[in-house]
């Protein structure tokens, strides 16, 4: 594609969730962190929420790459599950093979006891569930009688959700409000300020090869206005420009690609970015500079 074009390793902007290209600004460092204390101190429940494409799976998997070894992972994608067949997708990430001779009671039991046998192990199992917006009402309360599950020091399972704002939602219903006081760590991930696309965008360049190639300060202004400061979508109008620029046989990014990028691409905001801001923004920098120089008149 545009690569060579670039003096690019490889693509800087795809939609899929690499953590090798995981940026540690602010929203996304924060939300580890508080991961990373909440896991730490044995809590229950951890909840992050962030809007579609905010970078959720990214850090689902950074969790999951970055664990101890003392940890014991069981990651569910779908969490479109009955209680029973979450409660067979947990045993299975454990190592216990299914039978259809057990019901939901001896399957529960059997779960607490290899738990406790891994608790005896010194293992820390964790529960990390992607999308839990779409984990079913029941489901949600098996979720909680499972965290029920613990010795006298520690619990035995806890479980970290990954969400859509529509999770706060649900659990704001009277019926979960078990639930929801037992969620001890919560982080809502925000979009990315304007400074921070800038950071991002020259992070992901340099990760994939070329520290060199750059957006002009327009096009960063325009990436960050039409993606709202979401990452996918930042990912996505930022692959679009490189290849509008290599087809056009360009080496950097300017506003006019931006825009283009912005026009072919859904979920943007309808405004245009209109012909006229180019000289505004002239406007305002060679003003700055004379302020700077001669200072006020």
């Amino acid at each position: 594609m545009y690569l060579e074009h670039f003096e690019l390793q490889q693509l800087p902007f795809s939609l899929t969730p690499n953590t090798v290209f995981y940026v540690g600004l602010v929203p996304h460092q924060q939300a580890f962190e508080v991961l990373q204390t909440a896991l730490t101190a044995g809590e229950g429940f951890i909840k992050i929420v962030g809007e579609v494409g905010t970078g959720k799976t990214l850090l689902c998997r950074k969790l999951l790459h970055s664990a101890p070894a003392h940890w014991r992972l069981a990651y569910l994608p779908d969490p479109s599950l009955s209680p029973i067949e979450l409660r067979w997708a947990l045993a299975a990430e454990l190592g216990l093979h299914y039978s259809g001779n057990i019901d939901q009671q001896q399957l529960h039991q059997l779960l607490q006891r290899h738990l406790l046998l891994l608790a005896a192990r010194q293992q820390q199992v964790i529960l990390v569930i992607d999308e839990a917006q779409a984990l079913p009402d029941e489901t949600l309360e098996t979720l909680r009688l499972l965290t029920n599950l613990e010795t006298e020091q520690r619990k035995l399972l806890q479980v970290v959700l990954f969400a859509q704002p529509e999770l706060d939602l649900r659990l704001a219903k009277h019926r979960f409000r078990q639930l929801r006081q037992r969620i001890s760590f919560s982080y809502q991930l925000r979009p990315m300020t304007v400074a921070e696309v800038g950071a991002y965008v020259q992070a992901r360049l340099q990760i994939a090869g070329n520290s060199d190639l750059r957006f002009s300060s327009l096009a960063l202004l325009g990436l960050a206005k039409y993606s709202r400061g979401i990452p996918r979508l930042v990912n996505v109008l930022a692959h679009k420009a490189l290849m509008l620029a290599y087809g056009r046989g360009q080496l950097h990014i300017n506003w006019r690609h931006i825009r283009a990028a912005a026009q072919d691409t859904e979920d943007v905001p309808a405004v245009r970015f209109a012909a006229w801001v180019p000289a505004v923004f002239m406007l305002v920098t060679l003003v700055g500079a004379a302020f700077w120089h001669w200072g006020p008149l």
